[in-house]
Order: structure tokens, then sequence, then C-alpha cells
């Protein structure tokens, strides 16, 4: 059973697609992603779009500023998530920036883990960002109804997940929300990281508090500036959680959470693997210095790890190893992966003055 989990809209910047303070199996979907298909940057992408080349499907996704749509394309007839935000929403919660660090981010990565980006816009009431859509569902709803993954259901899981934070780290970039819920799986069973509002380009360290209370990093909570090794810290609660089916540091309210957190205790379920809990170990250690992941030899220290000694590394960005689930996926516009949502008047919104669409006007 997966724990309820508080989330943080901390300090002004929650997520486009975080609730404050609602549990985790109710929390709203993240921003979706596309199965299969090699990724596409804007950067690459030759065509040029507009909202009247799309029908639109359903609901696959909705947040506090922000609603997913699964979109057809009329001409290729191909499936899309197109991520709409209400501007006055994300002006009033402060979110300009973590809207315009997503788009940037996006727009520099390539990588067959990480959600496409193809085509940003914006009206007077919403920004647009169009994205491939990926149909499998998050990780977390095959989580939950598992209660909790075997050993090498991990390991597979978390091999992907560590070529993509290479990948960004490569590249600058800090994740910052690393969860079940912000991984998806594509048709045929491999990951997807999705959802990039709180990652950011770095060039030293950050200060923003944000992310979500059972997986912030020590240095977050004590403001201390935080950099890369905040993601791998966050990988080591990803993989206790879907070893044991809860995080390792939870409570009722997020401060219970950070106090847990800074004391570092751990206490393992019996059943884990002793290589895992080393690895584990590794990851949450407070002292970020001495974090796997963020010596010296990088990711090479934790691909190196006892717990991965089955994994080639070479075949795991080629999608070459077995994925553990294959989602149950009938074509490629299926939603039966995610929630269904009310098709509600969400769209009469009143337009945004041209002052505050000046923000904007590079989106």
């Amino acid at each position: 059973m997966a724990t309820t989990k508080a989330k943080a809209g901390l300090n002004n910047e929650g997520s486009p697609y975080r609730e404050t303070n609602v549990s985790r199996t109710e929390a709203s979907s993240p921003a979706l992603s596309a199965g299969g298909a090699a990724p596409l940057s804007v950067a690459n992408n030759s065509r040029t779009y507009s909202l009247d080349d799309f029908d639109t499907v359903a609901t696959v996704g909705t947040g506090t500023f922000g609603r997913v749509f699964l979109v057809k394309d009329k001409k290729t007839r191909g499936f899309f998530a197109l991520k709409a935000m209400k501007i006055p929403d994300v002006i009033r919660l402060k979110q300009e920036q973590h809207v315009h660090n997503e788009k940037e981010v996006l727009t520099e990565v390539n990588h067959p883990f990480l959600i496409t980006l193809f085509w940003t816009h914006h009206d007077e009431r919403f920004l647009y960002m169009l994205m491939d859509y990926v149909p499998g569902g998050e990780l977390f709803s095959y989580l939950r109804s598992r209660g909790r993954f075997s050993n090498s259901t991990g390991i597979f899981y978390s091999a992907e997940i560590v070529c993509a934070i290479e990948y960004l780290h490569s590249k600058e970039i800090v994740y910052r929300d690393l969860k079940p819920e912000n991984i998806l799986l594509d048709g045929e069973g491999h990951i997807r990281l999705t959802d990039f509002g709180f990652a950011k380009k770095l060039s030293d360290r950050t200060w923003t508090l944000c992310g979500t209370p059972e997986y912030l990093a020590p240095e977050v909570i004590q403001s201390k500036g935080h950099g890369r090794a905040v993601d791998w810290w966050a990988l080591g609660v990803l993989i206790f959680e879907m070893l044991a089916g809860y995080p390792p540091f939870f409570d009722d309210n997020p401060f219970g959470i950070y106090q847990k957190i800074l004391a570092g205790k751990l206490e393992f379920p019996r059943h884990l693997d002793f290589y895992v809990k080393d690895l584990i170990k590794k990851f949450l250690v407070i002292d970020r210095a001495r974090r796997l992941g963020n010596m010296k030899n990088g990711a090479e220290d934790v691909k190196k790890h006892r717990w991965f000694k089955s994994v080639d590394w070479e075949a795991v960005p080629n999608r070459r190893l077995k994925p553990p689930i294959i989602p149950k996926v009938s074509h490629e516009g299926d939603t039966s992966n995610f929630d269904t949502y009310p098709e509600d008047e969400w769209k009469k919104d009143t337009p945004v003055p041209p002052k505050d669409l000046e923000i904007f006007k590079n989106f």
C-alpha cells in the first residue's frame, strides 16, 4: 500500500501539476508524454503547428492551473499530449519562471527516457506545450496496484532512470522532481520522465525550496543551496519506495517528514536485498560531498554498484532491456491507463491584459 503523501506547493513555487496537501492517491496527474517513437525536440522539428491542427480527444490530467489533453493531429492522425496552462493562474501563483524553465529545458533535451516537446504557443488565455503522448500511464499506478515491486523490477526501472539522470546532468540540468507519479511507461513498458516544471539549468547552485516533501534532499530543506546531488538523493527514496511500497521518510504533515529526513534514520523492511540496502544508504547520505552519484566519477559510481551487476549498461539507453511490465494499450490513443476527468467548461476564462502577456511573449 503506497503511503499517503502531502504535496508541496512550497515558497510560492508549486508545480503546475501539484496540489498542496492532498494525498498522493488523489493527486492530479502530471503532464503526459509517447510510446515508442524516437524523440524529436523543438530545435529539430521543422513543422509549424497551430491549434486548429488538432481535435481534442480527452482530458488525461489536471492540476492547479493546467490541464493535459490527448489530441489527434488532423493531418497525420497521430496522437499528442497538449498541456494547456491558464495564464492568470500562472501569474497568481508566481509560476512564470518555472514555465519558462520547463520550456528551456525541454527544448534542449533529446533522450529516449525523457518526454519530447514539439511546439509551444500562447494566446490571450493559455500557454500551450505540445508533447508526445505516453499511453502506458504512471509508474505510480502500477506500484499502487501491486503494493511493491520485486528486486529485478526495481533494477530495471532504476537503470533506465540512472541513464536519464546521467544525461540531464551532462547538460547541467537538475531535474528536482523524481517520484513515481512523474515516471510514465510507454506502450512497450520503457520509462519516460515527465513534468519538468521544477527542472533547471544550473550555473552553480540554486536555493528554491520546491518538490514533494518525501523526496526532498536535506540541503533543499535547509536552504543551503543545492545542485545535481538532489536527484541522486531522490533516486534513493524512489528505489526504497518501489521495493518497500512506502517511502523511507513519511509523516502526516510535511514538517514531520522534514524532521525525519534531517535525522536520516533508515529502517528497512526485512525482505530487501543486501545490496539494495547498501545502495540506498549511499544515496541517502546527508553530506552531499559523500553521496553516491555526486562524487568525482558521477553516474559511473552508481552503475558500478553491486546491485546493478546484472545490468548491461550499453543496452539500457538503446531500450534493449526487457521491461517487467507491459502496459495494456489497445491503440496509440488509448486513454485507459489514465484517470477519467469531466470535460467541464474549463476554457471559459477572460483574456489576459496585454501587459501580463508581455511576460510570455517568447513562449
